[in-house]
């Protein structure tokens, strides 16, 4: 299963958080990007409860990240 993680930063934080984000096992990719959300990653998981728990458990507890918006591929 694949799923893109929208992220919203502290100020000035997001390049030091997709530096993080993008060592986490499961992540495929991880971009600064422009608009309402700092960044993107993409991550792949062996089913939903894997993606929950990689977003959950590695990717929201690092530091500068303020909320993060999950939605799966279903292609």
């Amino acid at each position: 299963m694949k799923a893109y993680v929208l992220i919203s930063t502290r100020t000035g934080e997001a390049p030091a958080v997709v530096r993080q984000v993008g060592r986490i096992e499961g992540v495929l990719e991880a971009h600064i990007t422009f608009g309402p959300y700092d960044a993107v990653a993409v991550i792949e998981a062996d089913g939903a409860k894997k993606v929950g728990h990689i977003v959950h458990n590695e990717i929201q507890p690092i530091p500068g990240i303020l909320d993060t918006l999950t939605c799966l591929a279903v292609d």
